[in-house]
């Protein structure tokens, strides 16, 4: 499985309405302080946001995918969307 796949099987107990995971490691090849980490962005629209801040948003995805940072993750970009937003 790779980590992509992981990271979309950790995120499922939000149950996603949509959820899209770019990994953008590549661009970021050589770098010395990624520390051999992927780096993602992440789009995901889910009821759990609902009435939730940004920060707490990014807290519930954080908790789901601490194990992973920051040596398997290394830079993750959030965009979370509460689905009463849509």
């Amino acid at each position: 499985m790779s980590l992509a796949d992981d990271i979309k099987v950790r995120l499922q107990p939000l149950e996603p309405v949509t959820l899209e995971i770019i990994d953008d490691s590549a661009l970021h090849a050589g770098h010395k302080s990624s520390g051999g980490g992927g780096h993602f962005t992440l789009h995901i629209t889910s009821s759990h946001f609902c009435g939730k801040s940004l920060i707490m948003r990014h807290r519930l995805i954080y908790q789901t995918l601490t194990d992973l940072m920051p040596h398997k993750i290394h830079a993750l970009s959030i965009q979370a969307t509460a689905t009463d937003e849509i």
